[in-house]
């Protein structure tokens, strides 16, 4: 994925804020997928980014996969449209829904009337904020059950009432997680977006 190039100035835009929060998601869905083991090892390779080390897809179908889901996640940021972004696992055996990373997003639609306009913002804050919460994803495995089966993946996004379905996507249900723990990580803010996960688990 394309890094974020950010001046030194002390503000952000609206596409900026949006490119942030795309990259920051990118990234936090590859940890997740790896930390959990969705996807072998093999099919991560290191990296730094955030001044950290962490991983990135190797594989170009879910490359591809990612690319997709979240060119268009990015297009809704930056209509100030999203509400948040969830990534489900199922377990391939029984089809339950067993863990559930949610994503909320907040956003001051006063933006939209002046979408050029740029906020005040600590940019090392921001990457530090993102820090905190990569490094919570990181430590997952430590208090998160052992996912004992093998497990498929999917990403929601949700969205304002008005925004329309676009071919080859399909309205789904939450595909909550029954009889779950919930545990709220860290949330950081560029100024513009606020973004707060929450982990939803089945109990052991």
């Amino acid at each position: 994925m394309t890094s974020v190039e950010l001046s030194t100035e002390a503000a952000i835009s609206l596409r900026g804020s949006t490119k942030m929060v795309s990259e920051f998601f990118y990234y936090a869905i590859n940890s997740i997928l790896y930390q959990r083991g969705i996807y072998p090892s093999e099919k991560f390779d290191f990296t730094t980014k955030y001044n950290l080390k962490i991983v990135e897809t190797c594989d170009d179908q879910l490359k591809d996969y990612l690319h997709n889901i979240l060119t268009q996640l990015e297009g809704w940021l930056n209509e100030v449209n999203v509400q948040k972004l969830v990534l489900v696992m199922q377990d391939l055996e029984s089809k339950a829904n067993v863990e559930r990373w949610s994503f909320d997003v907040a956003c001051d639609k006063s933006i939209k009337s002046d979408p050029g306009m740029k906020r005040p913002a600590d940019i090392k804050q921001i990457q530090r904020g993102i820090q905190d919460v990569i490094r919570q994803v990181v430590s997952s495995v430590t208090f998160l059950p052992v996912l004992e089966n093998p497990c498929s993946f999917d990403l929601l996004i949700y969205c304002d009432q008005e925004v329309e379905t676009p071919a080859g996507w399909d309205e789904t249900t939450g595909k909550l997680v029954v009889d779950s723990e919930d545990l709220k990580l860290k949330s950081f803010t560029t100024s513009i977006h606020s973004v707060t996960p929450t982990i939803s688990y089945r109990k052991s």
